[in-house]
């Protein structure tokens, strides 16, 4: 409920592994049981876990996606061009973020959306100083506005976000509990990975993310944690350095753990 003192899980005492993190949620993420749209109830949840990290004392940005809504390379058709579709994913993204922001500040935590994208009105521009100064501060910041170009994903912008302001881990948050060799909805004996490298993701078209940000995140040693989001408390178990779904780095030893 909105409003509320958001849960703890874990142990308060523990010493975060992560001092500064980026979040990567998919806009299906914030639909929940929705065919489509937002469900209330979904950004509440999602909200409370996150004010739940401050807490903790860690530093967290989140990029959201705009699948709630439409989907820049699937909407492009005849009569609608790519890029253009893609800016219309942009905005959805804005949208997403405004709501995750009233749902973590109806829980006494200060957010900014910082947009790539010029919406002065609802959102600041994206700085990447300010950024930074921000989550100095303590607050929660929400990127929107995908990287303010078209043909670029939401994964992305979470992978180039995360390293320009110094996250120590990219959390892709998912509907499954880590990476599978294979569905694991189709195929009930399919293989869950606990650690893989870039390469083997990039090689074996896994699907953890898009190929650009597996790449841009190798070259930059930064570590990508994916975990099942509707699991409560995994996004402080992952920030706490506890063993959730599936962590891909450059395999050596490069991670932090």
């Amino acid at each position: 409920m909105a409003g509320d003192e958001p849960e703890k899980t874990g142990d308060p005492g523990v010493e975060p592994r992560y001092k500064r993190v980026l979040l990567k949620i998919s806009g299906d993420a914030l639909r929940g049981d929705l065919p489509y749209g937002i469900s209330s109830e979904a950004v509440e949840s999602i909200a409370a876990e996150c004010v739940d990290v401050v807490r903790a004392g860690v530093e967290i940005a989140l990029v959201v996606g705009g699948g709630n809504i439409i989907r820049g390379a699937t909407a492009a058709g005849r009569t609608l061009q790519r890029a253009t579709a893609d800016y219309m994913g942009m905005l959805v993204t804005m949208i997403n973020a405004l709501a995750l922001q009233d749902a973590i500040e109806a829980l006494g935590q200060e957010t900014r959306v910082l947009s790539a994208l010029k919406a002065e009105e609802v959102a600041e521009p994206y700085i990447r100083r300010r950024a930074l100064r921000h989550l100095e501060k303590g607050l929660v910041v929400i990127f929107a506005g995908g990287t303010g170009n078209p043909f670029f994903t939401t994964d992305t912008t979470a992978a180039v976000r995360a390293t320009e302001v110094g996250a120590e881990a990219l959390l892709k948050a998912t509907k499954v509990d880590g990476v599978y060799d294979c569905d694991p909805v189709k195929n009930p004996d399919a293989k869950r990975y606990e650690r893989l490298t870039y390469m083997e993701c990039i090689n074996s078209s896994l699907g953890v993310m898009d190929a650009t940000a597996v790449t841009h995140c190798m070259g930059n040693g930064l570590p990508i944690i994916v975990f099942n989001l509707r699991n409560p408390g995994n996004i402080r178990r992952a920030v706490l350095g506890e063993r959730v779904g599936t962590l891909v780095h450059d395999g050596q030893g490069g991670d932090g753990a």
